[in-house]
């Protein structure tokens, strides 16, 4: 089954041709969807959502509707006021409109593997104190507070699930979360661990996200024995 692209603004709309040509299926009735409307019997719910580029007053819209998908906001400059201001837009990553299509097509591939699975990862729920993650539906609740992570935080936190009560080390997760790590700026993991924590602790809950200095991330209700000073 084809990968379904939700395509957010004009620019967007442009490529649904490519995209099918591709081997994705262009979801292009945007406004249906974004209303809550029903969109049809049998229409696909979308795995990415591509936005255009000004489209980022939506992204609490279609975060609030399709959780922790990946969205992909297009910039017309890769600068590093452009980089920031995607992150801080919600947005999961960027694509450059001047280059058309082939930048889309690249870092469609790379979120769309991100969400899937490895070998044998098929877990019903994962849980750490009142924190739970269900892999297959992607739910994240804090006690009865659900939490709507970006797909690089859903990533991360899934990871760090899978390795509770471990020191899970930068390097593999740069390895595991980010597919092109030479490509990371130096305190990526850290920018994303304090949006993580945040979202954890939104409601004054205690802290499960523990950093080991100098080894990586620990989560669990605490640090192992060896570790408990450093947090």
């Amino acid at each position: 089954m084809s990968a379904a692209v939700l395509l957010v603004g004009e620019e967007a709309e442009q490529l649904a041709t490519r995209l099918q040509v591709s081997g994705y299926d262009p979801l292009r009735d945007s406004q249906l969807l974004l209303s809550g409307s029903v969109a049809g019997k049998g229409s696909p719910t979308p795995q990415v959502v591509v936005l255009s580029p000004g489209s980022d007053g939506q992204i609490a819209e279609l975060r609030q509707r399709w959780g922790p998908i990946p969205l992909l906001l297009g910039i017309d400059q890769d600068t590093v006021d452009n980089r920031c201001r995607t992150l801080n837009s919600g947005a999961d990553d960027f694509w450059l409109c001047s280059l058309g299509p082939s930048d889309l097509l690249t870092r469609l591939r790379l979120h769309l593997n991100l969400k899937l699975p490895g070998p044998g990862m098929v877990e019903s729920l994962l849980q750490v104190g009142d924190l739970q993650l269900i892999p297959s539906s992607r739910q994240v609740k804090r006690g009865q507070r659900a939490l709507a992570l970006t797909a690089r935080e859903y990533a991360l936190l899934l990871l760090l699930m899978r390795h509770r009560g471990e020191v899970v080390s930068r390097d593999q997760i740069l390895r595991e979360v980010w597919d092109d790590p030479a490509s990371c700026a130096s305190n990526v993991i850290e920018v994303y661990v304090r949006y993580l924590r945040q979202k954890l602790e939104e409601a004054g809950e205690r802290r499960l996200l523990h950093t080991v200095r100098g080894q990586g991330y620990c989560l669990g209700e605490s640090l192992p024995p060896r570790h408990r000073r450093q947090s």
